[in-house]
């Protein structure tokens, strides 16, 4: 039996270090490609100037290799969707303008995108896929939210951190440590050849289910001040007890939070999302508490967690069926409410 064609969406994402473009017909992605920004590392984290001129090289590539792979032309695209916000003013502003631009030229409708709404629904992308309600922990390095997900496109958050993101705080303690940006996977690395509890630290308590990180990073600053002062190699010589002791710390920081809303929630589908929730550490921490609360666990793929378009345009696919369009004179966000 003849089955219709859905429409075809490009995707577009630059809201941090990441150039992205992606092509969905169908509610099926066909491709993610992304261009990494190495020119940061040297600076130990990203430069807002540098990476809005990286998306400005790197955008006409990745969008001609995005429509190459899925073996289409712009002609054939029905919609074009970008990330509005939130993230860098400078890099959300590259992929607006493009896409305004392209949009403009080929008389089709834009789509704008929240980026962390996108993040959680990477989870439709490949099976399985969480049945609603469900909780998502969207953990990155700009966010740390706890999110009730009703549908699609109804969201909200019931907590989040009210200072730093917990991958900061991973980054901030890998930059301690002198270890390259960036840092949060290099601590998991680490971590896996070291002992969780050879170091303990102090916890920042939160009302309801908010974070608090930025106390973590002064505590772990002055203690690793202290030690050096008594032994100038007490990095060096205990670099996997140290990584793994302050990612046990932070990630139970997140899933004490995660428990606690489960049972007030009363839900039991959860799920993760965003940059840091491809920490092994995290996962395994996640399926060892989903055995013990009898949880349904939801963990994207690792090509899903990071910034991506594939996630852009899963959630453009819905607004699309919506009829939720944006006009010509939309403008990026760097801030934006889910």
């Amino acid at each position: 039996m003849f089955q219709p064609v859905g429409p075809v969406i490009l995707a577009i994402e630059s809201s941090c270090d990441e150039t992205s473009a992606a092509v969905i017909r169908n509610g099926k992605v066909l491709n993610n490609i992304i261009a990494s920004q190495a020119v940061h590392q040297k600076y130990g984290g990203v430069v807002p100037e540098l990476a809005s001129r990286a998306h400005q090289r790197n955008m006409v590539m990745v969008v001609e290799e995005a429509l190459t792979s899925a073996g289409i032309s712009l002609t054939e695209v029905d919609a074009l969707a970008f990330t509005r916000g939130p993230g860098l003013m400078g890099s959300l502003l590259v992929g607006v303008s493009f896409v305004k631009g392209l949009a403009l030229a080929l008389n089709k409708p834009l789509i704008e995108v929240n980026h962390m709404r996108a993040h959680v629904l990477a989870h439709f992308i490949d099976d399985p896929k969480p049945t609603f309600p469900f909780l998502c922990l969207t953990v990155s390095g700009g966010h740390t939210q706890l999110i009730v997900v009703n549908d699609y496109l109804d969201m909200e958050v019931i907590g989040e951190t009210q200072d730093d993101a917990v991958g900061e705080a991973f980054d901030k303690a890998a930059k301690i440590m002198g270890l390259p940006y960036p840092g949060g996977p290099m601590i998991d690395q680490y971590a896996q050849s070291g002992n969780p509890k050879a170091y303990v630290f102090s916890k920042t308590s939160m009302p309801g289910f908010d974070f608090s990180f930025s106390g973590i990073k002064t505590a772990f600053l002055y203690f690793i001040r202290d030690e050096r002062k008594k032994n100038p190699a007490f990095v060096e010589e205990n670099l996997n007890d140290i990584c793994a002791s302050i990612q046990h710390h932070l990630v139970t920081m997140l899933t004490e939070k995660l428990v606690q809303a489960s049972e007030q929630t009363g839900i039991n589908r959860i799920a993760i999302a965003g940059g840091v929730s491809a920490n092994s550490g995290l996962r395994n921490t996640l399926k060892q508490l989903a055995k013990t609360h009898n949880w349904d666990l939801f963990i994207p793929a690792f090509e899903y967690c990071t910034d991506n378009a594939g996630m852009i345009a899963m959630a453009a696919h819905y607004q699309y069926q919506k009829g939720i369009f944006s006009t010509l004179d939309v403008s990026p966000l760097a801030r934006m409410p889910i």
